[in-house]
């Protein structure tokens, strides 16, 4: 039987998998993808009122969409791989295929066309993902299987000051939901492993807000800030399956916990550099560092399982963004981008449910004007995450991840 403290460690980190955001997209991909356009663009868009994907990237530019009004939905499907290489062997595993498809809907509508005031509504889902291991393979007691999605709601309006600078405010509300399993490190007569399966929902609050200004007839700039979101779960279930000489001590239980998201600023400009090609450059300062450190609080406690703190101490971090713009004609426009993606996760602190690394994305789209109310985007995303090799403080785990990803994305508006 193994003793107390690993046994202590192993629930600890099912649960801080469970909820560290650093997760998302599976196997550490931090991925935003609200728009086709932007993300067709390196995902920029602070500093261009393309569509009413205004809503997420800058709701100070959504009162200069072209358009009394519109609607949109669209989705991206996720294909994430990651690689776990043993540094001092040569075994190795990689993650079960799964395709994730968040999904992005978004309308806005204003009275008149010379009203200063637009409306707009968004759900989009900013942060989840599903990262499923083989059973046995040789993390078992880190992660075998994780899933997790958000939803964010968000009312918004924008009002135009003058021609030239519009401002916006967005309230976000957030739900969603996650499931985990793992195994523990006891073992039964049988030889067989326990396991743990933590279930919840958690909700919490937040706002996005920006403002827009047209510095010349060429020359656009943009400013925004999205809040960090308090996620809270409450009454969330932790079922085990363990050794009879043990089961005492895990018995099924609820736990609450806590969790701030980062908030994001971001800085952005676009500038027209003839009647058919635009550029544009963003820069996003993310406050990881919220991310501090996780408490968890069991409603049952025993000898073996108690109340938990630990350290996260994630850093703050920039992304570096840029696109560009070229309409064909009428009916076609082409996109591409890159952007880098610094990793908030410091040595010492990478899991397998977080292998994150610096990332190098690169991207490309088209839009399609089928009708003067109707459009088709499409966008393609390629990820690739730096190789790294790492020993967590905590559980002494030792690994080297390669992950990377391939996210195409189509999305459907209507405009009047």
């Amino acid at each position: 039987m193994q003793t107390k403290r690993p046994i202590i460690k192993s629930i600890y980190t099912a649960v801080a998998c469970l909820l560290s955001p650093a997760l998302l997209w599976a196997g550490g991909f931090q991925v935003n993808l609200q728009g086709q356009k932007q993300t067709a663009m390196g995902h920029c868009g602070i500093a261009l009122p393309l569509d009413n994907s205004a809503i997420v990237f800058n709701p100070g530019t959504l009162i200069f969409v072209d358009s009394l009004g519109s609607f949109s939905a669209g989705a991206a499907f996720v294909f994430p791989r990651t690689v776990y290489l043993d540094p001092n062997s040569t075994y190795s595993a990689q993650t079960v295929n799964h395709t994730g498809t968040p999904l992005t809907v978004n309308a806005h509508f204003k009275f008149k066309r010379s009203s200063p005031i637009s409306f707009g509504f968004g759900l989009y889902n900013p942060f989840g993902s599903r990262i499923q291991w083989d059973d046995d393979w040789k993390g078992k007691f880190l992660i075998r299987e994780i899933s997790l999605r958000t939803f964010f709601y968000q009312p918004t309006i924008s009002y135009k000051i003058s021609d030239r600078i519009g401002i916006g405010f967005g309230y976000i509300f957030a739900n969603g939901g996650f499931n985990l399993r793992r195994a523990l490190p006891i073992q039964d007569s049988l030889a067989n492993y326990g396991e743990v399966n933590l279930i919840g929902k958690a909700s919490g609050q937040g706002f996005n807000s920006g403002i827009y200004f047209k510095a010349s007839d060429r020359l656009k700039l943009g400013l925004n800030y999205r809040s960090s979101v308090k996620v809270k779960v409450e009454n969330g279930t932790a079922d085990f399956t363990a050794a009879d000489a043990v089961s005492q001590y895990f018995q099924d239980s609820s736990f609450n916990t806590q969790l701030n998201l980062p908030f994001m600023w971001g800085v952005g400009a676009a500038y027209q550099i003839n009647e058919k090609i635009t550029a544009t450059a963003d820069i996003n300062y993310v406050g990881w560092s919220a991310y501090d450190s996780l408490k968890i609080d069991f409603a049952k406690n025993s000898d073996k399982l108690k109340d938990l703190a630990s350290p996260r101490l994630y850093k703050n971090s920039f992304i570096f963004r840029t696109g560009i713009q070229y309409q064909l004609n009428e009916l076609f426009t082409i996109r591409a981008g890159a952007y880098y993606d610094q990793t908030p996760v410091q040595d010492g602190y990478v899991t397998p449910e977080t292998p994150d690394s610096d990332k190098l994305g690169l991207t490309t789209g088209i839009s399609v004007s089928l009708k003067k109310w109707l459009y088709i985007d499409a966008s393609l995303l390629y990820i690739e995450g730096f190789k790294r090799t790492d020993i967590n403080l905590e559980t002494q785990f030792e690994a080297t991840y390669k992950s990377r990803g391939v996210i195409p994305g189509l999305n459907i508006g209507l405009k009047f």
